[in-house]
């Protein structure tokens, strides 16, 4: 299986059908007794910021702890919550159960919220 091809930037669903966000990186776990294996599906921004450069990696993850985003750690998920593979992966999760949506909620409560006419 490409690995690249077959799972990174697809969208993530959850048991829900709402959007999660995209597989933003891949975790491989080392065996010495065979070829590696997927550990984690990595959602977040800070993972697909480490894509660019370890440094704005850090950098993300340092910026959501001081806005109190979230922990600035990616959402890691076990390949054995991924439920259908096709044109979106589905997990059998819930979405606001996770930190997937950080992003998301602090902006609609520090920002969006604040616009007039927005329906807060």
């Amino acid at each position: 299986m490409d690995l690249v091809r077959e799972l990174l930037d697809n969208q993530v669903v959850d048991g829900r059908g709402t959007r999660m966000g995209k597989v933003d990186g891949i975790v491989l776990e080392l065996r010495e007794d065979g070829p590696p294996r997927v550990a984690f599906l990595e959602i977040g921004a800070s993972a697909l910021a480490h894509r660019f450069s370890p440094l704005l990696g850090r950098w993300m993850e340092a910026l959501a702890q001081h806005l109190g985003v979230s922990d600035g750690q990616p959402l890691r998920v076990p390949p054995s919550r991924l439920t259908e593979a096709g044109v979106d992966l589905r997990l059998d999760l819930d979405c606001r159960e996770t930190s997937a949506m950080a992003w998301e909620g602090w902006v609609s409560r520090k920002i969006v919220r604040r616009i007039p006419g927005s329906g807060w």
